[in-house]
């Protein structure tokens, strides 16, 4: 696994920057095209709900992998629909089916991001049902698998062998502070600035997904 690098987007000028960058690394003729891994969250993340950070991955040539929590409680609409210099915004790079968005579990993102802002997912590939699809049996896939028991099985792929421990205590953290039957608040999702555990929950969400979609 790769080096990462966690910038918080709650700007207007740094929504025009991340815009600029995902168009001109996915326009053709390019030499590499970065994938665009992602996972929201929010206070009852759902078109009944609403929606406070989204957290994008991008698998970067070079040794550091940069992930951006995109403040959406923030930004409102904003984070959608403003354009950078190449007049293309975020709803545009989301909604276009030529560059690959993964997800784990994309049901209750992509119900919320069109609920709320208009935004109709393109190009989705679901690892939940990547890993469904490699069971040997119809029986086997009556249910699907979480994304800890997904980690846990496949932990030597995207940890190298170590690493485990720390992912699962990172997300054991943020957990916390979050699930209302050990004491917590979705509405955390809101504080600002996002708590640091809040931000190592972020990512533990998408870290592992490039390991992921190559093992499935």
């Amino acid at each position: 696994m790769k080096n990462i690098r966690t910038q918080t987007i709650d700007t207007i000028d740094q929504i025009k920057g991340l815009v600029d960058w995902l168009v001109v690394h996915h326009t053709l003729p390019t030499p590499f095209s970065p994938t665009m891994y992602i996972d929201l969250e929010g206070v009852s993340l759902s078109r009944l709900g609403s929606v406070s950070i989204l957290t994008l991955f991008l698998r970067v040539d070079g040794p550091i992998s940069p992930i951006f929590l995109i403040d959406v409680h923030t930004l409102g609409s904003q984070a959608f629909e403003t354009a950078g210099t190449k007049e293309k915004t975020l709803r545009d790079v989301l909604q276009d089916k030529e560059i690959p968005k993964v997800f784990f579990d994309v049901r209750n993102d992509s119900d919320a991001l069109f609920a709320h802002f208009g935004v109709a997912l393109q190009g989705v590939e679901d690892v939940q049902l990547m890993e469904s699809a490699t069971r040997k049996t119809t029986a086997s896939r009556k249910r699907v698998a979480g994304l800890t028991s997904c980690i846990e099985d496949n932990a030597s792929t995207c940890f190298g062998g170590s690493g485990l421990v720390s992912w699962k205590q990172a997300k054991e953290n943020g957990s916390r502070l979050f699930k209302t039957e050990l004491g917590g608040s979705y509405e955390v999702f809101n504080q600002r600035p996002i708590p640091d555990d809040v931000v190592s929950y972020c990512v533990g969400d998408v870290q592992c997904l490039p390991e992921l979609r190559d093992q499935f």
